[in-house]
């Protein structure tokens, strides 16, 4: 019976294969023949002699700051909007607060960077701002639900015994809850902000600016040698980002 089912279910994924290609009508003969894998050889070969120009290299430079900076600034911004919707998220302030701010946290993290991206730029215009603030709102969306996660399962014991001494719900949130929360908060923060060099370098795409618009813009005009060199920087500024976060972690999170 067992092997039946196993048959009946590797016949249904044959044809549910065999049903896409007839459903997209693709045509393997112009993808592989008439010289087509030539045209694709040739072209991958265009983009291994990379553009090492000084002008070029200097907008590339240029554009890989603007990446890091939208990163950083967007994360930068994303953990303190996601801090302060994580509280009441948590349940601090009461279940009608809870319950609008966990609708809110999932409305921003279920909204994709590109489409945050694409209305940011008609409401700040192209270049790094709409990007900045695509990555942020995305991003506080992520981090305050893992915030919010985070706060749960802290155990409440240190705040409270600061409140029963006379102390704030501040002072006992400071001095009770953060010292113990704060390592994993870091730890979701760095890896929030390596998803986002990523991500910043693709948002350019709609005109948010930073290394991906230069790669935009150096494909549409099948610039390929211009192109291999800002793929190039993408990888090496991903590279850097990771190894520093890595460091980070080890002295702040892993210690």
């Amino acid at each position: 019976m067992r092997a039946l089912v196993n048959t009946a279910l590797v016949l249904a994924l044959l044809a549910a294969v065999a049903a896409s290609f007839a459903y997209l009508s693709l045509d393997l003969q112009a993808l592989f023949g008439d010289g087509g894998l030539g045209q694709m050889g040739a072209y991958a070969l265009r983009f291994l002699s990379p553009d090492l120009s000084p002008d070029h290299l200097r907008a590339v430079g240029k554009g890989a700051l603007e990446t890091l900076a939208m990163s950083g600034l967007g994360t930068l911004l994303a953990v303190v909007l996601g801090l302060l919707l994580a509280l009441p998220a948590a349940g601090r302030f009461g279940w009608p607060l809870q319950g609008v701010a966990r609708l809110l946290l999932n409305a921003l993290r279920a909204i994709p960077e590109l489409v945050w991206a694409a209305l940011t730029v008609l409401a700040a215009g192209l270049g790094p701002n709409a990007g900045t603030l695509a990555l942020a709102l995305h991003t506080s969306g992520v981090l305050g639900r893992l915030f919010a996660e985070a706060l749960e399962n802290t155990p409440p014991e240190p705040a409270a015994a600061i409140r029963l001494q006379g102390g704030s719900q501040v002072t006992a949130f400071c001095f009770g809850t953060l010292p113990n929360l704060w390592p994993q908060l870091l730890a979701y923060s760095l890896y929030r902000w390596e998803n986002n060099i990523r991500m910043a370098s693709v948002l350019g795409f709609v005109g948010a600016g930073g290394l991906g618009q230069m790669l935009y813009t150096t494909l549409s005009l099948f610039q390929e040698a211009q192109a291999s060199t800002v793929i190039i920087a993408m990888l090496v500024l991903v590279l850097l980002v990771d190894a520093l976060s890595d460091v980070l972690r080890q002295r702040f999170v892993r210690a």
